[in-house]
């Protein structure tokens, strides 16, 4: 049964909360098993899967800071610009990492091992994320918070994300194609650049909340 959507800026805080800790727990453990199957196969885009998990983590405690402030001293746009901000640089940090490995991988001709392990959990990501993805950017109107909306986008890459590397480790292990693993590197990485240059210019939603 689906659940139904808030009706007040309460409500939206409350539900936006349990999303951000189900956000949390869920890319904490895809973050460990998807980084400890890339290392195990020398795979950089299952490597830069987890490290995106990690980064997720991280986004999704900065919104809960961000959450924290407001509950402590109501609505804040200063506070949500600095929000909206370290999500940005955490989308350039993804880009620059696995950037420059996928290339790295490409010329050296580095060819990973397969991962089953890797293969299962991009295809429960791919399923999962754009769910989380919808929710949030529904509740960030309501709220009137673009660190919501940034936050929802990261959430969107990841699915992003599974779905290349689900083809790239797909055709890797079907297929012998190694070089698909580091393109699927490189297509993650183009659009985590895209979405921190995005994020950082973007301008704040109007203030529903201040006066």
């Amino acid at each position: 049964m689906a659940l139904t959507s808030p009706t007040s800026r309460h409500g939206a805080v409350a539900r936006q909360k349990w999303l951000t800790g189900a956000t949390i727990g869920w890319n904490f453990v895809e973050g460990v098993v998807a980084i400890a199957a890339g290392v195990a196969a020398g795979s950089v885009s299952l490597i830069g899967f987890g490290l995106d998990s990690g980064i997720e983590v991280s986004a999704a405690l900065i919104l809960a800071w961000r959450l924290a402030q407001e509950r402590r001293t109501g609505c804040k746009q200063d506070v949500d610009k600095r929000a909206q901000r370290l999500i940005a640089l955490s989308f350039a940090a993804l880009a620059l990492y696995v950037g420059i490995e996928s290339m790295r991988d490409l010329v050296m001709a580095d060819r990973p091992g397969g991962s089953p392990v890797g293969i299962v959990m991009a295809a429960l990501s791919l399923a999962v994320m754009p769910f989380l993805a919808r929710a949030k950017r529904r509740l960030a109107p309501l709220m009137g918070s673009r660190a919501v909306e940034a936050e929802a986008k990261q959430t969107l890459l990841c699915a992003f994300l599974s779905g290349a590397l689900l083809v790239g480790l797909s055709a890797n292990a079907a297929l012998g194609w190694w070089w698909a693993d580091p393109l699927a590197g490189l297509f993650i990485a183009a659009a985590a650049g895209y979405e921190a240059v995005h994020t950082w210019r973007a301008d704040s939603l109007a203030d529903t909340c201040c006066g």
